[in-house]
């Protein structure tokens, strides 16, 4: 049962990956609406990550969000400057454990 699981989760992923470049071999083939999405959909899904990974904050206790700010900072910083997506991310996430766990 579980490796029958596994298995339809592994070919679902896989047809989500593949199914738009099957359709659409090429770009130029695709919909306007598809480059629209194409365009419009990872910027909104970075914001709701960081929407959500904000909400539990107290801003009215100590740390104050202070280590949110500080890794966010930090991600922005650091992507501004190398315009390396998993050096921002990576050195963003262990700042954060770093100040969670060590500072405050």
């Amino acid at each position: 049962m579980v490796l029958a699981t596994i298995l339809i989760l592994a070919i679902g992923t896989a047809l989500t990956r593949f199914l738009p470049f099957i359709l659409f071999p090429n770009a130029e083939s695709a919909p306007k609406y598809v480059h629209y999405l194409g365009n419009v959909l990872p910027p909104a899904a970075i914001s709701l990550l960081v929407v959500y990974s904000f909400r539990d904050i107290s801003f009215a206790s100590a740390p104050h969000g202070l280590p949110e700010i500080l890794a966010v900072a930090a991600v922005a910083g650091l992507h501004i400057w190398r315009n390396n997506t998993l050096l921002s991310i990576g050195a963003g996430t262990a700042l954060y454990m770093i100040l969670v766990q060590f500072v405050f």
